[in-house]
């Protein structure tokens, strides 16, 4: 029988948890997280990836870590498997995860999969730097780092690829995180970590974000004037996070939520910074339009810094009622590659693909492509 592939698997399960609750991070906020109602999400998003592999199941073995940061989901999907860390303290630690990475590449994986988000790849980054290829699904509040698949199924249909064989080139790819106390603030300090190796297939790994403010300030200020006088009447709109938003927050007069989400409905403030089960109270059966931009370099329009636009929320607002705003300078800073939808609901995913229309001045839209095709 031809050798298996060897799959490393960490699944931190409390990454993500302030997300959907407004808390803009995890980072020692897990407890508070889960008081407010989080569900854990980690887990569900390997799932994902992990189905993607199931037909080539005979073909791989996965050395994962004990419990719910991978032996449960490795023992449900029936992967063939082998515990090589198991924590002994609950909720997991940071410690964890890097007591297990360093565990795992010494035995010897073919590919290290981890998810989580930005803190999960600095502390992966740590013990294993240069030391065997990893590949992140993207779990956590914010991803700022290179190292991750664009989404939890494009990270299994990659995966798919290197388990059969087929020649995929690697790269060094950046591991960045932020300051979440600041970020909290609204104040955006990234810094960089250090470089891990990743599979370089460009279609699945997102780029490293880019950070800063539009340059082009004269068409931002025009972009924003243009959206605040198109505003209806008893509508109420979800304004998304980001400067872009900012600036239209900016010319209505009405305080802003710059990393949050704010509900506004005839030019009054309804609501600030919501958690998703909020959210999807203010406009379940009531007409409503969902505000939003994209994330300069990566192209993501959900599933980065905005976990409270649910999948629940996106629906009860509809794919026609999304207004997306972006410069031109954004635009062309993807150079030709899509928007991305990450909602952690793959059929969503799915229903949001397609040409959407994107305001990038005073009454001018270019028609975009958000989503890759999937391959059959």
């Amino acid at each position: 029988m031809a050798k298996r592939f060897r799959l490393g698997l960490i699944i931190n399960p409390l990454a993500g948890l302030g997300g959907s609750v407004g808390l803009k991070g995890s980072d020692q906020l897990a407890e508070q997280a889960l008081a407010l109602g989080a569900t854990p999400m980690a887990g569900a998003r390997a799932r994902v990836c992990l189905e993607q592999l199931l037909p080539l199941q005979q073909q791989v073995e996965i050395l994962t870590v004990a419990a719910d940061m991978g032996e449960a989901l490795a023992a449900e999907l029936g992967f063939q498997y082998q515990v090589c860390y198991t924590p002994t303290q609950h909720p997991t630690q940071a410690l964890d995860t890097e007591h297990a990475a360093e565990l795992i590449a010494a035995a010897g994986v073919d590919l290290l999969l981890f998810a989580g988000g930005d803190g999960t790849a600095r502390n992966v980054c740590s013990v294993v730097a240069d030391r065997t290829t990893v590949l992140g699904i993207p779990a956590g509040c914010k991803i700022h780092s290179g190292v991750y698949a664009i989404s939890p199924l494009a990270a299994g249909k990659l995966l798919s690829k290197l388990v059969a064989g087929e020649l995929v080139s690697q790269q060094e790819a950046a591991v960045m995180d932020i300051d979440e106390v600041a970020f909290r603030q609204g104040v955006v300090k990234a810094r960089r970590y250090g470089e891990m190796r990743i599979p370089a297939e460009l279609r699945y790994v997102q780029s490293v974000k880019m950070a800063g403010k539009e340059s082009a300030e004269l068409v931002l200020d025009d972009l924003a004037a243009y959206v605040a006088s198109q505003l209806e009447d008893n509508v109420r709109y979800v304004m998304g996070s980001g400067s872009t938003v900012a600036a239209v927050m900016a010319e209505l007069g009405l305080e802003n939520t710059l990393l949050g989400v704010d509900v506004v409905e005839n030019g009054q403030l309804l609501a600030q910074d919501v958690t998703a089960s909020e959210l999807l109270d203010w406009v379940k059966d009531y007409p409503s339009k969902l505000v939003i931009t994209l994330i300069g370099g990566q192209g993501h329009v959900f599933g980065r810094g905005n976990q409270q636009l649910s999948p629940a929320v996106i629906r009860a607002v509809g794919r026609d009622n999304i207004l997306l705003l972006a410069t031109k300078t954004k635009l062309q800073q993807l150079d030709g590659r899509p928007l991305l939808a990450d909602t952690g609901d793959v059929a969503l995913d799915r229903e949001l693909q397609g040409l959407i229309s994107v305001l990038t001045g005073y009454n001018d839209y270019v028609i975009y492509r958000l989503g890759y095709e999937d391959e059959h």
